[in-house]
Protein backbone atom coordinates (compact mmCIF):
# COMPACT_ATOMS: atom_id res chain seq x y z
CA UNK A 1 0.00 0.00 0.00
CA UNK A 2 0.92 3.57 -0.65
CA UNK A 3 0.91 6.22 2.57
CA UNK A 4 1.26 9.71 2.69
CA UNK A 5 3.19 11.75 5.54
CA UNK A 6 2.59 15.23 6.61
CA UNK A 7 5.37 16.89 8.63
CA UNK A 8 6.89 19.83 9.24
CA UNK A 9 10.29 20.55 10.05
CA UNK A 10 13.13 23.15 10.90
CA UNK A 11 15.65 23.42 8.18
CA UNK A 12 18.56 25.29 10.14
CA UNK A 13 20.41 22.03 10.75
CA UNK A 14 19.93 20.38 7.03
CA UNK A 15 21.02 20.49 3.72
CA UNK A 16 17.33 20.86 1.90
CA UNK A 17 15.26 17.79 2.31
CA UNK A 18 16.35 15.60 -0.58
CA UNK A 19 19.27 13.25 0.21
CA UNK A 20 22.95 14.80 -0.57
CA UNK A 21 26.20 12.62 -0.59
CA UNK A 22 27.86 13.24 2.78
CA UNK A 23 25.24 15.93 3.74
CA UNK A 24 22.78 15.82 6.51
CA UNK A 25 19.13 16.08 4.83
CA UNK A 26 15.32 15.64 6.49
CA UNK A 27 14.78 12.31 4.00
CA UNK A 28 17.52 10.93 5.37
CA UNK A 29 16.79 11.38 8.79
CA UNK A 30 13.11 10.21 7.34
CA UNK A 31 14.08 7.60 5.94
CA UNK A 32 16.58 6.26 8.69
CA UNK A 33 13.43 6.78 11.47
CA UNK A 34 11.20 4.62 9.45
CA UNK A 35 13.47 1.75 8.27
CA UNK A 36 13.90 1.48 11.72
CA UNK A 37 10.87 1.38 12.79
CA UNK A 38 8.86 -0.71 10.24
CA UNK A 39 12.23 -3.24 9.83
CA UNK A 40 12.62 -3.00 6.75
CA UNK A 41 14.47 -0.25 3.91
CA UNK A 42 12.30 2.68 3.44
CA UNK A 43 12.58 4.90 0.29
CA UNK A 44 10.47 7.95 0.79
CA UNK A 45 9.25 10.74 -2.33
CA UNK A 46 8.48 14.20 -1.40
CA UNK A 47 6.49 16.89 -2.37
CA UNK A 48 9.49 18.98 -3.12
CA UNK A 49 13.13 19.95 -3.01
CA UNK A 50 13.79 22.21 -0.51
CA UNK A 51 16.95 24.45 -0.34
CA UNK A 52 19.63 24.10 2.46
CA UNK A 53 18.67 25.96 5.71
CA UNK A 54 14.82 26.26 4.27
CA UNK A 55 11.66 25.55 6.56
CA UNK A 56 8.98 23.35 5.84
CA UNK A 57 5.76 23.82 7.97
CA UNK A 58 3.38 21.85 5.90
CA UNK A 59 4.56 19.07 3.51
CA UNK A 60 4.05 15.64 1.96
CA UNK A 61 5.88 12.68 1.73
CA UNK A 62 4.89 9.28 0.22
CA UNK A 63 6.09 5.82 0.62
CA UNK A 64 5.36 2.01 -0.39
CA UNK A 65 5.31 -0.87 2.33
CA UNK A 66 3.22 -4.60 1.87
CA UNK A 67 3.65 -4.31 5.60
CA UNK A 68 0.34 -3.47 7.82
CA UNK A 69 1.83 -0.37 9.77
CA UNK A 70 2.37 -0.73 13.63
CA UNK A 71 -0.25 1.38 15.93
CA UNK A 72 0.65 5.02 17.14
CA UNK A 73 3.24 4.84 14.09
CA UNK A 74 3.19 8.72 14.21
CA UNK A 75 3.89 9.09 17.96
CA UNK A 76 6.97 6.43 17.74
CA UNK A 77 8.97 8.37 14.75
CA UNK A 78 8.04 11.47 16.51
CA UNK A 79 10.19 9.91 19.46
CA UNK A 80 12.69 8.73 17.19
CA UNK A 81 13.32 11.66 15.23
CA UNK A 82 14.91 15.08 16.15
CA UNK A 83 13.09 17.88 17.85
CA UNK A 84 13.04 19.51 14.53
CA UNK A 85 10.96 17.22 12.53
CA UNK A 86 7.50 16.58 13.58
CA UNK A 87 5.37 13.93 12.30
CA UNK A 88 1.40 15.00 12.27
CA UNK A 89 -0.23 12.12 10.76
CA UNK A 90 0.09 9.07 8.45
CA UNK A 91 -2.78 7.92 5.80
CA UNK A 92 -3.21 5.72 3.19
CA UNK A 93 -3.91 7.08 -0.23
CA UNK A 94 -4.85 5.30 -3.39
CA UNK A 95 -1.68 3.82 -5.17
CA UNK A 96 -1.50 6.27 -8.01
CA UNK A 97 -1.29 9.04 -5.67
CA UNK A 98 2.20 11.00 -5.93
CA UNK A 99 3.72 13.00 -3.09
CA UNK A 100 5.67 15.31 -6.00
CA UNK A 101 4.03 15.06 -9.39
CA UNK A 102 0.03 14.48 -7.83
CA UNK A 103 0.33 17.86 -6.00
CA UNK A 104 -2.10 20.57 -7.85
CA UNK A 105 -0.10 23.79 -5.59
CA UNK A 106 2.48 24.48 -3.61
CA UNK A 107 2.65 27.72 -1.37
CA UNK A 108 5.87 29.69 0.14
CA UNK A 109 5.85 32.44 2.67
CA UNK A 110 8.85 34.23 3.06
CA UNK A 111 9.20 36.53 6.25
CA UNK A 112 11.06 39.91 6.81
CA UNK A 113 12.42 41.41 9.38
CA UNK A 114 13.13 45.09 9.27
CA UNK A 115 15.69 45.40 11.93
CA UNK A 116 17.74 43.14 14.27
CA UNK A 117 16.15 40.63 16.95
CA UNK A 118 17.53 37.68 18.44
CA UNK A 119 14.41 35.82 17.96
CA UNK A 120 14.04 36.40 14.78
CA UNK A 121 17.58 35.16 13.54
CA UNK A 122 16.90 31.70 12.55
CA UNK A 123 13.64 32.86 11.00
CA UNK A 124 13.51 35.72 8.93
CA UNK A 125 15.73 37.70 6.73
CA UNK A 126 16.70 40.46 9.04
CA UNK A 127 17.02 43.86 6.77
CA UNK A 128 18.54 46.69 8.87
CA UNK A 129 18.46 49.39 5.93
CA UNK A 130 15.51 51.98 5.30
CA UNK A 131 11.84 50.82 5.36
CA UNK A 132 10.26 48.76 2.19
CA UNK A 133 7.69 50.30 0.54
CA UNK A 134 5.26 47.53 0.25
CA UNK A 135 3.06 49.17 -1.77
CA UNK A 136 5.25 49.27 -4.72
CA UNK A 137 6.33 45.85 -4.23
CA UNK A 138 2.57 44.68 -4.58
CA UNK A 139 2.98 46.72 -7.36
CA UNK A 140 5.20 44.25 -8.55
CA UNK A 141 3.26 41.31 -7.43
CA UNK A 142 0.37 42.32 -9.84
CA UNK A 143 2.70 42.46 -12.91
CA UNK A 144 4.12 38.84 -11.34
CA UNK A 145 0.84 37.34 -12.22
CA UNK A 146 0.75 38.54 -15.69
CA UNK A 147 3.48 36.09 -16.92
CA UNK A 148 4.11 31.89 -17.13
CA UNK A 149 8.03 31.94 -17.73
CA UNK A 150 10.33 32.32 -14.78
CA UNK A 151 13.32 31.67 -16.49
CA UNK A 152 15.03 35.08 -14.86
CA UNK A 153 14.77 33.92 -11.47
CA UNK A 154 15.54 29.86 -12.20
CA UNK A 155 19.13 28.85 -10.75
CA UNK A 156 21.53 28.53 -13.60
CA UNK A 157 22.06 24.89 -14.26
CA UNK A 158 19.09 23.52 -12.89
CA UNK A 159 17.26 20.70 -14.90
CA UNK A 160 14.03 21.72 -15.28
CA UNK A 161 12.02 20.99 -18.65
CA UNK A 162 10.56 23.71 -18.74
CA UNK A 163 10.47 27.14 -16.69
CA UNK A 164 6.79 27.91 -17.30
CA UNK A 165 4.92 27.93 -14.00
CA UNK A 166 1.16 28.83 -13.16
CA UNK A 167 1.48 31.49 -10.57
CA UNK A 168 -2.10 32.15 -8.22
CA UNK A 169 -1.76 34.46 -5.83
CA UNK A 170 1.77 36.53 -4.87
CA UNK A 171 0.80 39.36 -2.00
CA UNK A 172 3.58 41.15 0.71
CA UNK A 173 1.84 42.12 3.70
CA UNK A 174 2.63 43.17 7.38
CA UNK A 175 2.09 41.04 10.32
CA UNK A 176 3.15 42.27 13.24
CA UNK A 177 6.06 43.23 13.22
CA UNK A 178 7.96 41.63 9.93
CA UNK A 179 6.55 41.83 6.05
CA UNK A 180 5.38 38.33 4.79
CA UNK A 181 5.64 37.56 1.22
CA UNK A 182 2.79 34.72 0.01
CA UNK A 183 3.46 32.91 -3.20
CA UNK A 184 1.45 30.39 -4.68
CA UNK A 185 1.28 28.32 -8.03
CA UNK A 186 1.43 24.89 -9.83
CA UNK A 187 5.14 24.57 -9.39
CA UNK A 188 7.79 26.58 -8.60
CA UNK A 189 11.74 26.18 -10.01
CA UNK A 190 14.47 25.67 -7.70
CA UNK A 191 15.60 28.81 -5.67
CA UNK A 192 12.68 30.63 -7.38
CA UNK A 193 11.01 32.29 -4.72
CA UNK A 194 14.13 33.85 -2.82
CA UNK A 195 15.14 34.97 -6.40
CA UNK A 196 12.36 36.67 -6.85
CA UNK A 197 12.03 38.68 -3.00
CA UNK A 198 15.14 39.22 -3.76
CA UNK A 199 14.28 41.22 -6.27
CA UNK A 200 11.06 42.69 -5.03
CA UNK A 201 13.25 43.80 -1.74
CA UNK A 202 14.84 45.76 -4.34
CA UNK A 203 11.60 47.71 -5.16
CA UNK A 204 10.70 48.08 -2.17
CA UNK A 205 14.01 50.27 -1.24
CA UNK A 206 13.90 52.03 -4.62
CA UNK A 207 16.81 50.79 -6.58
CA UNK A 208 13.97 48.77 -9.22
CA UNK A 209 10.59 50.88 -10.22
CA UNK A 210 7.84 48.37 -10.10
CA UNK A 211 7.40 48.21 -14.12
CA UNK A 212 11.26 47.14 -14.13
CA UNK A 213 9.57 43.74 -13.47
CA UNK A 214 8.39 43.47 -17.17
CA UNK A 215 12.07 44.02 -18.41
CA UNK A 216 13.49 41.70 -16.12
CA UNK A 217 11.26 38.52 -16.60
CA UNK A 218 11.11 39.28 -20.49
CA UNK A 219 14.98 39.06 -20.37
CA UNK A 220 14.71 35.22 -19.64
CA UNK A 221 18.33 35.72 -17.94
CA UNK A 222 18.75 35.34 -14.38
CA UNK A 223 21.48 38.26 -14.38
CA UNK A 224 18.57 40.43 -15.05
CA UNK A 225 17.08 39.87 -11.56
CA UNK A 226 18.45 40.74 -7.84
CA UNK A 227 20.05 38.25 -5.31
CA UNK A 228 18.83 35.92 -3.93
CA UNK A 229 17.05 36.34 -0.59
CA UNK A 230 18.97 34.09 2.30
CA UNK A 231 17.08 31.25 3.02
CA UNK A 232 16.26 31.40 6.55
CA UNK A 233 12.90 33.64 5.65
CA UNK A 234 11.41 30.88 3.68
CA UNK A 235 8.91 28.19 4.67
CA UNK A 236 6.99 25.94 2.82
CA UNK A 237 3.56 26.28 4.22
CA UNK A 238 1.14 24.05 2.11
CA UNK A 239 0.64 21.70 -0.72
CA UNK A 240 -2.63 20.74 -2.27
CA UNK A 241 -3.74 17.75 -4.00
CA UNK A 242 -7.17 16.36 -5.96
CA UNK A 243 -8.07 13.69 -3.09
CA UNK A 244 -7.75 16.79 0.08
Amino acid sequence: MRYFIEFSYNGKNYFGYQVQPNQISVQEALETALSTILREKIKTTGAGRTDTGVHAKKIFAHFDTEKNLPPQLSERLNAFLPPDISIHRIFSVPDELHARFSAIYRTYEYYIYQGKSPFHTDFSWQLRKKKLDVDKMNEACKILLEYEDFSSFAKVGGDNKTNLCNLYKAEWEVVGDQLKFTISANRFLRNMVRAIVGTMVDVGLGKLHPTDLRAIIENKNRNSAGSSAPPQGLFLVDVGYPHF
